[in-house]
């Protein structure tokens, strides 16, 4: 089974046997390349019915629910890792579920789509309209994004709340940009992120 190139990159950097809550599992992918190649224990939280069931059938442990409002009764460090792939901009208080993620989660992998990326600007530029690309095929009144971000507006966030990167990978279609170019140039992102520790802020 071929991954997405982001949740490739996640898989890659998940250390074998930890214990990971993916929010906005999916039909399961990358849960089940997880299981199987790492022994991850990997537990899903998916809104959509469909996807839930895809999910079991793989014999993968998944609720229906909504990270807007079910994050909050999972216990504090409660996995090695919480993952959140593509859903962000689809979120109603992102600040909030990203809140959540580092408080369930040791550390916390996010994905998103860069929507300053080059094919973007362009399309606002000369058509005038929202955009509508591969990355972004769904029209304004059909699109589940939201909360439309950038590669900066994620650093600087990141910068003003005090949140640690300890990696970041950006990519266009499936491979790497540079970081100094990553907002012009980057598709989508990639980041993994911890909560300042004592050392972080002593340092800082």
């Amino acid at each position: 089974m071929t991954l997405r190139p982001d949740l490739a990159i996640i898989a890659d950097h998940v250390d074998p046997g930890s214990r990971v809550l993916d929010i906005g599992c999916g039909d399961g992918a990358l849960m089940a390349a997880l299981r199987d190649s790492k022994r991850v224990d990997a537990r899903g939280l998916e809104i959509d019915a469909g996807n839930v069931a895809l999910a079991m059938s793989r014999g993968l442990s998944v609720i229906q629910g909504d990270a807007d409002t079910d994050l909050a009764g999972y216990p504090d460090d409660s996995f090695d890792y919480a993952i959140l792939s593509q859903t962000l901009q689809t979120a109603r208080a992102p600040d909030v579920v990203l809140d959540h993620l580092l408080r369930i989660g040791q550390r916390a992998f996010v994905s998103f789509p860069n929507f300053a990326q080059w094919r973007v600007r362009l399309s606002l530029l000369w058509g005038g309209r929202m955009p509508v690309t591969a990355q972004l095929p769904e029209r304004w009144y059909d699109t589940p994004n939201i909360h439309h971000l950038t590669i900066d507006d994620f650093r600087e966030y990141l910068k003003h709340r005090g949140i640690v990167v300890e990696g970041s990978w950006f990519l266009s279609g499936d491979k790497r940009t540079a970081d100094a170019l990553a907002n012009l140039l980057a598709q989508h992102a990639v980041f993994l992120l911890r909560r300042a520790g004592t050392n972080d802020r002593l340092s800082g």
